[in-house]
């Protein structure tokens, strides 16, 4: 059985809203409803995982009732990190499952059912994958004294979620402490010496951040239908 933990820890600070981010209303239903229902429909065996504060899974729960939001998922405590939220989630996988696992943020609900597929076709394939995308915008590298220099745009990506990977070995990428260097959960795969092989994202699978961002959002879900 194949897996996805959808880690949503957000406050919804930079966007200046009384709830949580993935509270937020997008098309009249919360952010991670809809980030739910597009894993529900990339693959309904999916065993979905969503790990949230522990103080906001009442409010979760009444969400949930409020909007007749019937899609099946287990919920667990998030952590002092991300790294400790994904594993918290990884550890609700039952021990003796041997599929994969994708790890996604709750607040990117317009990942592609596509994307969400090749992402977990190519890790049973080769065990570490990511989604990622072409950078478009021209960037400079900055050093300590202020100095600056283009760089050349074509040897970045820019990396989404899910981030997918066989589950043994992301428990043992997860066996080790948590590092300052760990960015998402791929740096922690690749810290063991392990391969991530790059697949392509869609350029609407965006993070969920600004109040920009929700404008947008408003416009993608009505793409969506």
């Amino acid at each position: 059985m194949d897996y996805i933990i959808i880690v949503a820890g957000g406050q919804g600070l930079r966007m200046g809203l009384p709830m949580p981010k993935q509270f937020a209303l997008v098309a009249g239903r919360p952010v991670l409803m809809h980030t739910i229902a597009r894993f529900h429909e990339a693959d309904p065996s999916l065993g979905i995982i969503v790990v949230l504060p522990s103080d906001q899974h009442d409010y979760w729960t009444a969400l949930c009732r409020e909007h007749d939001f019937g899609i099946e998922h287990v919920v667990v405590d998030g952590g002092e990190t991300r790294f400790h939220s994904s594993l918290n989630g990884l550890n609700a996988i039952p021990a003796d499952a041997d599929g994969v696992v994708g790890i996604h943020d709750g607040v990117r609900p317009f990942v592609t059912v596509e994307v969400i597929r090749r992402c977990y076709d190519e890790a049973r394939r080769v065990g570490a994958v990511i989604p990622v995308v072409p950078v478009v915008d021209t960037l400079r590298l900055a050093d300590a004294d202020g100095n600056s220099h283009n760089v050349d745009r074509s040897s970045f990506r820019a990396v989404q979620t899910p981030q997918v990977f066989n589950i043994a070995l992301l428990r043992k990428a997860f066996m080790q402490p948590w590092r300052p260097e760990f960015t998402d959960d791929a740096s922690v795969v690749e810290s063991i010496g392990v391969k991530v092989e790059m697949v392509e994202g869609n350029r609407e699978n965006i993070k969920l951040t600004t109040p920009l961002d929700m404008l947008v959002a408003e416009q993608l879900a009505i793409s969506d239908n």
